[in-house]
């Protein structure tokens, strides 16, 4: 990511190291200022507004756990990075408990350090816009904890935010587990219906024979069972909004009757002669092509532009990946107070696979993984063990694939060394301390093992070539 315009306040009282961070960091393209002291910082920080503070957490007058105390209460949304030696490991994870981004350990490693700020103001900005985004939907959208700032999503928000107004009849459409249910709540909650019953029905769900009973009601003795009148969805959401998911899934012969619902907002109960009328506004739902249903006559073409008024796809979450990071946290503070956790975010290598897996399941698996990783982990961030099997397992296969891909080219063990080394260097963004722990080397192997196959990295775009 670009860092222009990204301000970092460095915090250390060894003025030597202090110079240095500051000659480092302003070489990535930060602006960066300087205190020599927790007192100093705080004073700071209270004059100027900051991206990032990186913070010795060993220093003689005011200390880094109590300027950090003192910076999270007057502004918590910046991201605190502490730095720390071995000997103080122990107090840096009181440092995160506190509330610290990160912490790293000295002597420092400048790649870790460089990937670990983008990080750290990348994840403030996502929040920031993520906050800006709601101020501007403000008032007129609910976003019913909708999440997200990718350009697909924030489109799909403002058409929301138009329709929802409306009583046309909504089709979302959309992948299983991708969120079309929230979006559905989305259109109720910020129209005129809001204040009116919000009715769920997954047609899924229901045998043909009890549906047209769940959707219209029926009468005592109308079927073996039927031992008094119910009432049906439509007339739940009477003056409200009822949302048909799955609604491919119905028959032809339901489809008949739920047409006719639709046309004339009147139906009669499963033995029953009264004729009902009811004031409902329909959002139905699909994962199929429903147009596609229509042109092989599973699916009744005058019902299909019924529903079809207005049209809500929903991406799926492999097409907006940006926002991963923005659902993965959400998922993670939930979780972890559900669950009485203290988990204050992921390790990088987490993030990084969890940035790469192409999630088949989309927002509902992202969210059964997050819950899952809450409950296996045994530390502060969450680890790659922590993570389901699918997703390690995805990760290795991957290896696999691209090393059999080299084999079958017919090169040698050494140009297959290579090869991987470099697929792991650019899987890293070119952070050669995190390639080297996930090749199973040191750092200063793999450092020789560059100067022997003449791979020289670009520091500017990560291009790794002889």
């Amino acid at each position: 990511m670009a860092n222009k315009e990204k301000s970092v306040l460095v915090v250390d009282d060894d003025h030597a190291h202090r110079v240095m961070l500051r000659t480092l960091i302003s070489g990535w393209g930060y602006v960066v200022e300087e205190a020599d002291d927790g007192e100093t910082a705080i004073a700071t920080v209270h004059e100027k507004a900051f991206d990032l503070i990186l913070m010795d957490i060993r220093m003689i007058k005011v200390s880094g756990l109590e300027a950090l105390a003192e910076i999270q209460n007057y502004n918590p949304a910046i991201p605190i990075i502490i730095m720390t030696a071995y000997s103080s490991v122990e107090t840096a994870v009181t440092a995160l408990k506190n509330g610290a981004y990160d912490y790293l350990t000295k002597p420092l490693d400048f790649d870790e350090l460089r990937l670990v700020m983008a990080r750290a103001v990348d994840h403030r900005h996502l929040k920031e816009e993520n906050r800006l985004l709601k101020e501007r939907l403000g008032n007129q959208f609910n976003t019913q904890n909708i999440i997200g700032r990718s350009q697909v999503m924030v489109k799909l928000l403002e058409t929301v935010a138009q329709v929802a107004p409306s009583e046309a009849t909504v089709l979302i459409t959309g992948e299983s587990g991708a969120g079309k249910e929230l979006i559905a709540g989305a259109v109720h909650y910020n129209s005129p219906r809001k204040d009116g019953p919000f009715v769920k029905m997954n047609c899924a769900a229901v045998t043909e024979t009890l549906l047209e009973s769940e959707l219209f009601g029926h009468e005592k003795g109308a079927f073996t069972g039927a031992h008094k009148r119910k009432e049906g969805k439509f007339r739940q959401a009477d003056g409200g909004s009822l949302f048909l998911d799955e609604v491919g899934e119905m028959s032809l012969s339901m489809q008949v009757k739920l047409l006719r619902a639709l046309q004339e907002m009147e139906f009669f109960r499963v033995g029953g002669e009264e004729q009902i009328k009811v004031d409902v506004r329909v959002i139905a739902a699909t994962n199929k092509d429903l147009l596609q249903e229509v042109e092989t006559g599973r699916f009744r073409e005058d019902l299909y532009y019924r529903l079809n008024v207005v049209t809500l796809a929903v991406p799926s979450l492999a097409d907006r990946k940006e926002d991963i990071p923005l659902l993965a946290r959400h998922f993670l503070e939930r979780f972890s107070e559900k669950n009485r956790k203290n988990i204050k975010g992921f390790s990088p290598h987490v993030m990084d696979q969890m940035l790469r897996y192409t999630w088949p399941g989309n927002v509902r698996e992202l969210m059964n993984a997050v819950e899952r990783s809450v409950v296996m982990s045994r530390s502060e961030l969450i680890q790659p063990d922590d993570l389901p099997p699918e997703i390690q397992n995805r990760q290795q296969e991957d290896l696999v694939d691209f090393s059999l891909k080299i084999s079958d080219e017919g090169v040698s063990l050494e140009e297959m060394e290579k090869a991987t080394i470099i697929k792991t260097l650019e899987s890293t963004a070119g952070n050669k301390s995190e390639a080297a722990r996930r090749l199973g080397i040191t750092r200063k192997t793999l450092r020789k093992k560059l100067k022997d196959y003449g791979v020289r990295p670009s520091t500017d775009n990560h291009d790794f070539r002889r």
